[in-house]
């Protein structure tokens, strides 16, 4: 296992080291997917991983980042998801503009889980996420008169660009599930890579020493759920409009757990980890349909393996790795390009 792990680390640190070049020949080939591959059902279920990985990208920032536990992440989903299918359904407003909304609506949703747990944290907070779920479920079910009760929302509009609709069978929903992506990983990185995911990495590693710093920890977590709750709403519009259909069914409690599962298995705050994990835990029951049935077995048998052995997840731990220092610094006690026999105090 030892040389399994290293060879692994290799592999990562190559990726790591010729990213400049990868990323961009990955980035064009899929690209050229649904031109190579013009199958409906591969589109459609590429799409399905795209929408897992903007949900484990936003429930990142909450897990990953800010070390709590949410197992209510399909509430902020749904929330996006009945905001923008409402709109486009009863009053036929364009999708760009309910897609808005639905951002907004899972803020929303975001900005009451926040307010609720901003003082909790562990456990407790993890139940009360579980709590939110259930509430929400429960009013969309039984607030007929707005979200149709069990029945659902039908005839949700697609995206229409200049004339051009957007299906899974043009691959126009590909290539806009793409650009969320995206969007969503941007969005991911700058915060990580700003003083607010400073602060918020701070408070996962030591709440009551952040706040001895100065850090406002309660404003930072309600924060931090809102921009989630807003990447999750994000994702709920695209399912909506690609779907055409929603009813509270679709985004019970198994959803919660199925991206907090991928969430684990890809890397605690690891951003290419939400990636890789959504391909391979989603594309798993569709590649294997026989075993479809069994996909939270082998999710158990996965998450437990990766506990064994790599409990940092697929991806997780680059963090740890050295950080990159500018060219021509180098840390102490390091031997200098040109210059053996010096040294940088």
């Amino acid at each position: 296992m030892g040389k399994l792990t290293a060879a692994y680390d290799k592999f990562v640190d190559f990726l790591l080291k010729y990213k400049k070049i990868i990323l961009p020949l990955f980035l064009m080939v899929l690209v050229l997917v649904p031109i190579v591959i013009p199958d409906q059902y591969v589109i459609r279920v590429l799409c399905l991983i795209g929408i897992y990985c903007m949900l484990t990208l936003s429930l990142n920032l909450i897990a990953g980042y800010m070390g709590q536990t949410s197992m209510g992440h399909a509430a902020l989903y749904m929330m996006g998801a009945y905001f923008s299918g409402l709109l486009g359904s009863k009053f036929g407003w364009p999708f760009w503009i309910t897609l808005i909304f639905g951002i907004i609506g899972g803020a929303i949703g975001g900005l009451i889980l926040g307010l609720a747990t901003m003082k909790l944290s562990a456990s407790y907070l993890a139940v009360i996420t579980l709590a939110f779920g259930e509430v929400m479920e429960a009013v969309v079910l039984n607030w007929t008169s707005v979200t149709n009760g069990p029945l659902g929302v039908r005839n949700i509009p697609r995206p229409n660009l200049f004339g051009w609709e957007l299906t899974p069978t043009n691959g126009g929903f590909y290539w806009l599930m793409l650009v969320l992506v995206i969007v969503a990983v941007l969005v991911s990185k700058s915060v990580v890579e700003s003083k607010f995911g400073r602060a918020v990495r701070a408070i996962k590693e030591d709440e009551l020493a952040a706040k001895l710093m100065g850090v406002h920890t309660a404003a930072y977590k309600v924060k931090t759920i809102v921009l989630s709750g807003a990447m999750a709403g994000m994702a709920g519009a695209f399912y909506a409009s690609m779907n055409r259909y929603i009813d509270a069914a679709t985004f019970s409690f198994d959803i919660s757990m199925t991206i907090l599962c991928i969430v684990i298995f890809g890397g605690l705050g690891s951003i290419p980890g939400m990636i890789v994990g959504s391909t391979i835990l989603i594309a798993f029951p569709e590649v294997l349909r026989s075993f479809a049935d069994y996909r939270y077995v082998v999710y158990g048998l996965l998450l437990i393996l990766m506990m064994r052995f790599r409990p940092q997840g697929l991806l997780g731990g680059l963090s740890r790795r050295p950080y990159k220092l500018p060219a021509g610094v180098v840390r102490p006690g390091e031997k200098t390009d040109g210059d053996e026999g010096k040294q940088v105090k």
